[in-house]
């Protein structure tokens, strides 16, 4: 009887070893991409950090010129950036925010001068809350400023709130109130109440002072005054859809009258 002998040659563990090194497995004679495994969190370089400790936070101002107007007057808003590590200017992009309700809107963007300065003429149709907000650059962060009320001032519903306070009261040549009037002292006794407004107990003298508008863009609150030609001869308040205040004649009371003929001039005050 013989000893059967192996012929078989000793298996090579080369190939194991460097699919194993490959991240990969020898299965039936194939090789099998195994999962890799979870990357090690980069951490954060030294460069990045400082580059992260460098961006300044800019200190910024608003001045206005004024914070309350007359109805179609205009207010100046400054801007001012300055890095307040180094007291030098900041330049970039400034954004004009208003708020009238909840939201903010934007009203126009504008750049900084080589002064750090942004100047913004607005024209606002009612009381607004403003801000500015600068849009952030390299090494400067984005910052907003504080919010500031501006106040527009109804003066036309001022003016026919005193002009109708007085309904009823009597003519008087010469009177200027409070409880009897002349038609230039009516008028005269109303704007200085109502937006105080100075005018002479004339009617002819009223109608050189304020500013002239044509009769096609009179306004409510306007001082309107009829002529003989060109002389002064009666002054009334402009209520709007060709009625007036005033106080029209011996006999008669101050009230709402419709206007008369088209010799008058239309003044502004306010």
């Amino acid at each position: 009887m013989h000893e059967r002998t192996s012929h078989r040659r000793p298996r090579k563990t080369g190939t194991g070893s460097i699919a194993l090194s490959l991240g990969l497995c020898l299965c039936a004679g194939q090789l099998v991409a195994t999962a890799p495994a979870s990357a090690a969190p980069v951490p954060v370089t030294a460069a990045a950090a400082a580059v992260a400790a460098a961006t300044v936070k800019p200190r910024i101002t608003n001045s206005y010129n004024r914070k309350s107007i007359a109805a179609g007057k205009t207010v100046r808003v400054t801007t001012k950036l300055i890095n307040p590590k180094t007291g030098k200017a900041v330049t970039g992009k400034v954004k004009l925010q208003i708020r009238g309700g909840k939201a903010w809107k934007t009203w126009v963007t504008k750049s900084t001068n080589s002064k750090g300065v942004a100047s913004f003429l607005t024209k606002p149709g009612g009381s607004l809350y403003y801000r500015t907000i600068f849009a952030g650059t390299k090494g400067f962060a984005s910052v907003r400023s504080s919010q500031t009320k501006i106040t527009v001032k109804n003066n036309a519903a001022k003016i026919l709130a005193e002009a109708a306070k007085h309904k009823g009261a009597l003519y008087k040549f010469a009177a200027s109130g409070p409880k009897r009037f002349d038609c230039s002292g009516y008028t005269m006794y109303v704007y200085k109440k109502a937006v105080g407004k100075k005018l002479p107990h004339k009617a002819n003298s009223q109608q050189k002072y304020g500013k002239a508008v044509s009769k096609g863009n009179k306004k409510i609150g306007d001082l309107i005054v009829f002529r003989s030609g060109s002389y002064g001869t009666h002054a009334g308040i402009y209520a709007g859809n060709g009625y007036m205040w005033d106080s029209p004649h011996s006999g008669a009371r101050v009230g709402k009258h419709k206007m008369y003929g088209s010799n008058y001039v239309v003044r502004r005050l306010v």
